[in-house]
């Protein structure tokens, strides 16, 4: 990305137009780096909860993920393909898949990780390391908040926000661990 549009004066108190654009530039600048990978942020979202949860079954993946489990399929088999993920059947219960990390999905998982990581950097170069922090520690307490407003988006539109959300978070939580 070259540089951010002009931002025209905003009123007061009304931060949602550059909260957006910020947004937007952190989702470009990280698609960008996703798709160094080969991969898309779907792919990404589904790596990071199976490192996070461990081994799943297709179906507990699939509600984690908030997809149906037809399109989980899909992008099950696109992560197998590149010895990314195994699936294996359940040894409880021979009709179902279980689903982990292979070694190869953990190593690429943290390559995706640490890039979206100075994706973010870039994005947010402007503010020294208190800023950010702050910025950090303001935006999770908004985010707490948000189950109180009274206006609510579509469910689609927050399953998309709750799996972007949860996946950055993951992020967020093990880069500050590290």
């Amino acid at each position: 990305m070259d540089q951010l549009p002009i931002v025209l004066p905003q009123p007061r108190g009304h931060s949602g137009p550059l909260l957006e654009l910020v947004a937007r530039r952190i989702r470009a600048e990280a698609e960008s780096e996703i798709d160094r990978f080969d991969l898309r942020p779907r792919h990404v979202i589904a790596l990071t909860l199976l490192d996070l949860m461990g081994e799943q079954s297709q179906s507990d993946l699939a509600e984690a993920l908030r997809v149906d489990r037809t399109n989980l399929v899909g992008l099950l088999n696109d992560l197998e393909t590149v010895d990314l993920i195994e699936r294996r059947r359940s040894p409880h219960d021979r009709r179902r898949h279980t689903v982990s990390l292979t070694p190869a999905g953990t190593r690429r998982l943290a390559e995706v990780q640490n890039a979206l990581a100075a994706a973010e950097q870039r994005v947010l170069s402007a503010l020294d390391t208190e800023q950010q922090a702050t910025l950090h520690a303001l935006l999770q307490q908004v985010t707490a908040n948000t189950a109180e407003c009274s206006r609510k988006p579509s469910a689609a539109s927050l399953a998309n926000a709750d799996r972007l959300a949860a996946a950055q978070s993951a992020l967020a939580t093990k880069s500050a661990v590290e």
